[in-house]
Parts: C-alpha cells; sequence; structure tokens
C-alpha cells in the first residue's frame, strides 16, 4: 500500500509575505509593508516557492508579476490569514470572558427576583456571549455543577460542607404565609406562625431542595408545630395553585407574592427575622473567566421590593 505523500508545513511568514507581495508587485514596497529588508523577503519567497515546487513569481527587471501557480495559491493563502485573524479575535475574546458561553442553572422563584436584572446587566456588558438559562431547584444545580453540565447556579438555601463549589449570598427575603383568600387567616395583616398549626400544607418536596425545606419545618418547630404536609410541588406557581383550591397553606419567599392568582392571599409572617437565603454558586477550582466577570456584576443589582442585599441590616419588624 502507498503512503500518501506528506503534505509540506507552511510556515506563516512566508503566507504573509507572499501575500503582501502579491498585493504591492513590487519587492521594496513589501519589504517596507512587513518591516524587513528585501533580501530576507526574497529568501521567504524562495523557500515557499520551493515547498510549492514552481515559481509563484515571474521576476523581470522592474516589474513582478505572479505565475499561474501564484494566482491559485492566492486565494487560499488570503482565507487561510482571514481565518487566522478571525480565530485569534475569537481566541483573544473567550479568553478575556467577552464570548464563549455560559450555562447558568437557576431556582424558578428568582426570575421574580434577581435573574432579570443579573442577565440584561450581563447581556449589555458581554453581548457576543452565548447564555444557556436551565430553571432548576437546588439540589438538582449541585448536581449539574459537580458534573459540568451548568457553570454557575442561582439558588435558595445552599448546603453546607461543600469544598468544591463556592457560594455566595447574594440577598436575604423574609417568608410570606401563602393562604386562600377564604382562609380566617387571610383577614389578617401580619399570621403568626404558630397561627398555622391547623392548617395542611403544600410544600416543596425535600429532595429538590433539602436546606430550603428544612428551614421552613425548622420554623415551624420553633413555632411549637409539625406541619402536617398535604400535598408537595415541584414548584411555587404549582403551590400557589393548589393552596388556591383549598388544598392547604404554605410558606414561601417574599417574591411569591408577585405570582397574581385570585384566590391566594399573601401574609406578612411574625416574627420577621424569618428568611431565607439566595446565593451564586460555582465550581471553586473553575478558571473560566466568563464565570469570573458574572461573578463580578452579581450583587451590583439592586433587588426587588421584600428582599434584602446581603450584609444589609434589617430594619427591625421586617
Amino acid at each position: 500500500m502507498t503512503r500518501p505523500e506528506p503534505r509540506p508545513e507552511l510556515p506563516l511568514p512566508q503566507l504573509h509575505a507572499f501575500a503582501v507581495l502579491a498585493e504591492e508587485l513590487h519587492f521594496g514596497r513589501a519589504a517596507t509593508r512587513l518591516g524587513i529588508a528585501q533580501p530576507p523577503l526574497s529568501q521567504q519567497i524562495r523557500r515557499l516557492e520551493e515547498k510549492v515546487g514552481h515559481p509563484l513569481f515571474h521576476r523581470e527587471p522592474g516589474r513582478v508579476t505572479l505565475t499561474p501557480a501564484g494566482r491559485e495559491l492566492l486565494p487560499a493563502v488570503r482565507r487561510a490569514l482571514a481565518d487566522l485573524t478571525d480565530g485569534l479575535s475569537a481566541a483573544r475574546a473567550a479568553g478575556s470572558g467577552r464570548a464563549g458561553r455560559l450555562r447558568i442553572g437557576f431556582a424558578a422563584s428568582l426570575a421574580l427576583t434577581v435573574l432579570p436584572g443579573l442577565l440584561r446587566t450581563f447581556r449589555q456588558r458581554f453581548p457576543d456571549v452565548r447564555l444557556d438559562i436551565h430553571e432548576m431547584t437546588t439540589a438538582p444545580q449541585i448536581a449539574a455543577l459537580r458534573e459540568g453540565t451548568i457553570d454557575i447556579g442561582l439558588l435558595r438555601e445552599p448546603p453546607d460542607g461543600e469544598t468544591e463549589i463556592g457560594f455566595r449570598t447574594v440577598l436575604t427575603e423574609p417568608f410570606v404565609a401563602v393562604l386562600p383568600t377564604a382562609h380566617p387567616l387571610a383577614a389578617q395583616r401580619t399570621v403568626r406562625l404558630d397561627q398555622l398549626a391547623d392548617s395542611p400544607f403544600v410544600l416543596l418536596p425535600r429532595e429538590v431542595g433539602p436546606r430550603l425545606y428544612d428551614r421552613i419545618t425548622g420554623l415551624c418547630a420553633e413555632a411549637g408545630f409539625t406541619p402536617r404536609i398535604a400535598q408537595h410541588a415541584v414548584e411555587w406557581q404549582t403551590v400557589c395553585a393548589l393552596v388556591e383550591t383549598g388544598l392547604g397553606v404554605s410558606l414561601a419567599p417574599a417574591s411569591i407574592r408577585r405570582i397574581r392568582l385570585k384566590g391566594v392571599a399573601f401574609r406578612a409572617v411574625a416574627p420577621g427575622t424569618a428568611r431565607t437565603r439566595v446565593a451564586v454558586a460555582w465550581r471553586s477550582n473553575d478558571p473560566d473567566p466568563l464565570v469570573a466577570n458574572l461573578l463580578a456584576i452579581v450583587g451590583q443589582e439592586v433587588p426587588r421590593p421584600g428582599a434584602v442585599p446581603a450584609g444589609r441590616p434589617v430594619p427591625p419588624g421586617r
């Protein structure tokens, strides 16, 4: 079996020299454009002609023209140089976090608070970055970060003891009681947690957000009762819809009030210190500049009403 002859490697300086000389058709002017002396330019062209196996230029006194081989080679060289220039620009943009793809997981309720402003600011600053947005609850986000299927997460009540994943608190927001409008407590402006002891609850299942589930049931325990869970629902909108049907009540982050259902009332909860934490999450060892750029923006957006930026004192009674 005959082996194919190896293709000759064409060094970039020789291709560049050939393209410039093909435009100028004058060794002196081409050498000036390239910033080299004329003899090195002639050497580059001769080396390229040796690799091609044919002359690329007719050299006559006072006149330089392309040979048929040179005319055939020129379009390919121009495409190669243009592709290389584009590739270098793309590589620089990706390396600085100005281009590429960023995969973001987010808890559905955060579409009502920090997510819109965060994405709007990021897109304004980095319009060439492609954003892949995935709605998912906390536990699937943590798994996706570990597996590398998302690059950054926006979630509630991040878990403790994670070494591979970094977390930064973005804001905290109070809980509200979610009640059917026909519920007796809906007539009150504020509901004490212990007043919910006799009502069935509709909650997210623990497996999709263990820390948030434990936070809610822990608040109930502090109020002296264990919630009687009548129904689980994966999304807060579904929770509210089930509350509207009268299946039970719920405790939810205050941003859920933006879900408008005629048969649902949202009431402040006492004590007002009951709050839930929103955090951004990323792989601790991830050097991706896209992640670094988004992290630099996190916390700059003004949270929606009912939310308090991380680190800001919560006023008494809220």
